[in-house]
C-alpha cells in the first residue's frame, strides 16, 4: 500500500493501493472493453450519469474539501473553491455532451452530400499531479466521458485519496467499471503501460514540461492524441498607471494560491519603475498580514508545501537570488522550524541572471523586476521557453489589447489574477504544451473527424 502523508504534520492521513503490473494491465483492458458500449449511449444519457455524479459529490462537498486539506496542506477556504471549480467541469459537460455538432458542406457532386460527423477518439488515459487533486480529476473525466470515450486515470501518489473517492461517486452515479477507470503504483511503469499500449487512443498529461516530453516520445510509435498542460514561468506585469492596491491583491490571490504551487502561479513580477518601490511597500503589507498555518480554519491561511524537496528547491532559489544580488524584503525562511511551512518571500531588485528567473518556482516567492518601457516588458516576458500564462494590470485599453496581441502565452489576463473556469480554454505554447482543457475547446480534443460522402442519389 501506498501511504499519504498531510504535509502540515506529518501524520498519515490514509493509504491507496500500490498495484501490480498485473492489476494495472487488467484496469486497460477494463478501459478498452468498456468502450464500445459506452460510445454507443445516447449523448443525453451519458450527460445524465454526469450529472447524477455532480448531484452526489455537491451534496457531499464538505467532506472532499477537508480531505483534500489533509492530503494536499492546502487551506479549507482554497479547497471549497478547487471543489466547486471541479464540479463546474462535471455540471459543463453533463450538458456538453449533447452538443458535439458536425457539419454539412456543400457538395461537390450534383448527386451526393457532404456530411461531417465527430465521433469519441476511443478508450483514453490521464495522468493528474498532486496540486489540485480534486479539479484535475474532474477536468479529465468529464470531457472524456461526455464525448463518449473511456478514461483511466493514474493520480499523483501524493494525493490519490481524493481521486478515489471521487471513483466512489462516480460508481454510486451509475458510471460503470471500464468507463472510469484508477490506478496507483510505480509512476514508471503505468505511464510505459499507458504509452505503449495501441488500444489507448489518447493521452491527457499535467504535469512538468520533462515528464511530458517523455511521455510523447513513448507515445510516437503508436501515434496517440495528445493533450499536453506542461511548466510555467508566467510573468506578471504592473504599469505604472494601476490602482497599486487593486493590483498587490490580484498578484497575492494568484500567488499564494496552493502555497504558490500552481503552474499559473507568477513567477516573474515585473513592475514600472515609477511605481516600484510603493508597489513592494504595499506588497509587503499584504502579505504580512497572512497567516502560515494549518489549513483545516474558515480563514486564508498559506498552507505547507508538499514534501522536504519542495522546501529544499524553494530555500535554494532564495540563496542564489541573494547571492546574485537580490534582497529578502519579507519572508526568506521557514515559518516553523523542521516544518514544510515556508513564509511569503518577496525578492527585490532580482537580476535576470538569477536562477529563479528561469525556473518554475512551485513555491510561495515573489521575485519583483524593474522595468521602463512596454516594448522592454513584452520583450522580457516573452523570453522563456515556457508560455501558459501572462498577467498584465493597466487601466489603458489599447495597452491591454497590445498586451494580449504581443506576449507569447496560451492565456493573457489582464486586470485579474483569476484564470480559470470550466468554460474556457485552459493550456500553453511553446514548451508549456498544447491542446486546451475546458469548455467547447476542450471536448474536440477527446473527437475525431469524420467525412462521409453519400453519393447516388439521384439513381
Amino acid at each position: 500500500m501506498i501511504k499519504v502523508y498531510n504535509p502540515a504534520d506529518g501524520s498519515v492521513v490514509g493509504e491507496a493501493p500500490d498495484m501490480s503490473q498485473t492489476d494495472v494491465l487488467a484496469a486497460i483492458d477494463r478501459t478498452c472493453a468498456a468502450f464500445p458500449a459506452w460510445s454507443k449511449l445516447l449523448a443525453k444519457e451519458r450527460g445524465a450519469k454526469l450529472r447524477r455524479w455532480f448531484e452526489l459529490v455537491s451534496a457531499d462537498r464538505r467532506a472532499f474539501a477537508e480531505l483534500m486539506v489533509k492530503e494536499n496542506g492546502k487551506c479549507l477556504s482554497e479547497a471549497l473553491g478547487e471543489v466547486a471549480y471541479g464540479l463546474g467541469f462535471i455540471e459543463w459537460y453533463a450538458e456538453e455532451s449533447k452538443r458535439v455538432y458536425g457539419d454539412t458542406i456543400p457538395t461537390h457532386a450534383p448527386d451526393a452530400q457532404v456530411i461531417v460527423t465527430k465521433e469519441p477518439v476511443g478508450p483514453t488515459a490521464a495522468i493528474t499531479p498532486w496540486n489540485f487533486p480534486f479539479m484535475m480529476i474532474t477536468r479529465k473525466i468529464a470531457t472524456a466521458l461526455a464525448a463518449g470515450c473511456t478514461m483511466i486515470i493514474k493520480p499523483s501518489e501524493e494525493t490519490p485519496l481524493t481521486a478515489y473517492k471521487l471513483l466512489a461517486y462516480a460508481r454510486e452515479a451509475g458510471i460503470p467499471e471500464g468507463v472510469f477507470e484508477m490506478v496507483t503504483g510505480d509512476p514508471k511503469a503505468i505511464g510505459e503501460a499507458f504509452t505503449g499500449d495501441p488500444r489507448i487512443q489518447k493521452i491527457s498529461f499535467t504535469g512538468s514540461t520533462n515528464v511530458g516530453k517523455l511521455l510523447a516520445r513513448n507515445s510516437a510509435d503508436t501515434l496517440k492524441k495528445m493533450t499536453m498542460e506542461l511548466g510555467g514561468n508566467a510573468p506578471f506585469i504592473v504599469f505604472d498607471d494601476v490602482d497599486i492596491d487593486h493590483a498587490v491583491a490580484g498578484l497575492v490571490a494568484a500567488k499564494l494560491r496552493n502555497s504558490g504551487q500552481v503552474c499559473i502561479s507568477p513567477n516573474r513580477i515585473y513592475v514600472q519603475d515609477a511605481i516600484y518601490d510603493t508597489f513592494a511597500a504595499t506588497l509587503k503589507v499584504a502579505i504580512e498580514t497572512i497567516r502560515v498555518e494549518q489549513g483545516l480554519q474558515e480563514d486564508f491561511v498559506v498552507g505547507p508545501l508538499i514534501n522536504q524537496s519542495a522546501v529544499n528547491k524553494v530555500d535554494a532559489l532564495v540563496a542564489d537570488a541573494v547571492k546574485h544580488g537580490a534582497t529578502v524584503l519579507s519572508g526568506g525562511e521557514l515559518a516553523k522550524p523542521g516544518s514544510l511551512f515556508y513564509k511569503p518571500t518577496i525578492l527585490t531588485d532580482v537580476p535576470d541572471d538569477a536562477q529563479v528567473r528561469h525556473t518554475e518556482i512551485f513555491g510561495p516567492v515573489l521575485p519583483l523586476y524593474r522595468f521602463d518601457t512596454e516594448e522592454e516588458v513584452v520583450r522580457r516576458a516573452n523570453d522563456s521557453e515556457y508560455g501558459l500564462v501572462a498577467y498584465a494590470f493597466t487601466p489603458d485599453l489599447g495597452r491591454a489589447f497590445r498586451m494580449s496581441r504581443d506576449i507569447k502565452a496560451g492565456m493573457v489576463v489582464v486586470n485579474s489574477g483569476s484564470v480559470g473556469t470550466e468554460s474556457v480554454p485552459f493550456g500553453g505554447v511553446k514548451q508549456s504544451g498544447y491542446g486546451r482543457e475546458g469548455g467547447y475547446y476542450g471536448i474536440q480534443e477527446y473527437v475525431s473527424v469524420k467525412y462521409t460522402l453519400m453519393a447516388g442519389l439521384d439513381r
